[in-house]
Formats: structure tokens, C-alpha cells, sequence
């Protein structure tokens, strides 16, 4: 199935759009959504242990069950003072 993942500050910056399309077989979690992310995009994977995941603008585990319909997005960690 498809996945549009919404991506912010860092990962929206290494991927070069505010979001990208993903393919995940059917049933995806949270952790296929990711593994199919860091394929994607490469440049994220020194960041990939802190990345955060939202479903529905609710934080979410990597068990969370994905649904086609439903936002996901992607929360690098931030930084600043």
C-alpha cells in the first residue's frame, strides 16, 4: 500500500520535499513505515534511532498498526537553545 509520510525539519531537509510516498505491504506498522523511510532516503539514517513517528498526530510505537488512511509523519529529533 502507499503511505504519504509528512516529514519535518531534518528529514524534511534530507529528503528534499515536505513529504515522500512510501510502498509497505499489507498489514504495515510504524517499523515498516521506517525501514521503508531510511531506504529512501539514506541520508537519515544516522538520525534513524531518534526518529519519531506520529499516526494521526498521536506519538507512535514502532508496533502501531498502519493504515492507508491515516497521516503519518516523521519527527526528527530537534535541537536549539
Amino acid at each position: 500500500m502507499n503511505i504519504t509520510v509528512k516529514l519535518f525539519a531534518v528529514a524534511k531537509q534530507a529528503a528534499g520535499a515536505e513529504s515522500i510516498e512510501l510502498d509497505v505491504a499489507e498489514p504495515a506498522t510504524v517499523a515498516d513505515v521506517r525501514r521503508a523511510l531510511l531506504a529512501a532516503v539514506p541520508k537519515l539514517a544516522p538520525a534513524a534511532r531518534h526518529l519519531l513517528f506520529a499516526v494521526d498526530a498521536e506519538y507512535a510505537g514502532d508496533a502501531t498498526p498502519i493504515r492507508r488512511d491515516q497521516e503519518v509523519a516523521c519527527i526528527p529529533p530537534v535541537s536549539g537553545g
